[in-house]
């Protein structure tokens, strides 16, 4: 009977009904609502109304805040952007690295302070205060129409300091900048 088995086996193998293993799976998102410590995760989003804490999270890929979701990040390494549209709140402090850039647009407050990021920082059509404070920029910095209030200060912008629109004007000053400073934030 039993080289039966090994033979039904054998055909079963041969007849393609085996099944393979599956394919390693690509980059995987984490929901967060609540608090991660210092783990590491593939991208990270923060859904629709929730609110996200994170400490020492290491984020293989992006962070996506979603509509009236807030983010609390800090000491975070992140190898792609941070994103927030529509966002309550987005805070990114205590020397925190971002490999991209960090988009804030169409939402609430933000405070970005202390920071390294290697692309950009653009805070677009924003409608609470908004800071950007003490951080090492390797692209530019650009404030596009931000109606809460608007401080820049003591950054070193490798790219330019640019500001339009914003209502009030942006406050602030002692940045460093290896490009131009341009219109509302030229003597910042």
């Amino acid at each position: 009977m039993r080289p039966r088995s090994i033979l039904a086996a054998a055909a079963l193998i041969a007849g393609g009904l085996v099944v393979a293993p599956a394919a390693p799976a690509g980059a995987e998102e984490r929901t967060c609502r609540g608090t991660l410590g210092a783990i590491t995760v593939d991208n990270l989003r923060v859904p629709a109304g929730a609110t996200c804490r994170l400490t020492g999270t290491s984020v293989k890929g992006t962070i996506k805040v979603e509509s009236r979701a807030t983010l609390v990040a800090n000491g975070v390494r992140v190898v792609g952007n941070v994103q927030a549209e529509n966002h309550a709140k987005v805070v990114v402090k205590s020397a925190s690295r971002i490999g991209g850039s960090v988009q804030l647009k169409q939402g609430g407050a933000a405070t970005v302070t202390g920071n390294r990021i290697n692309g950009d920082l653009q805070l677009d059509s924003n409608n609470r205060a908004q800071a950007a404070n003490n951080n090492t920029i390797g692209g530019s910095l650009q404030a596009f129409q931000n109606t809460g209030g608007l401080t820049i200060r003591g950054n070193r912008i490798d790219g330019n300091l640019q500001c339009k629109e914003n209502r009030p004007a942006p406050v602030g000053g002692g940045n460093v900048v290896q490009g131009n400073k341009e219109d509302q934030c030229r003597r910042l």
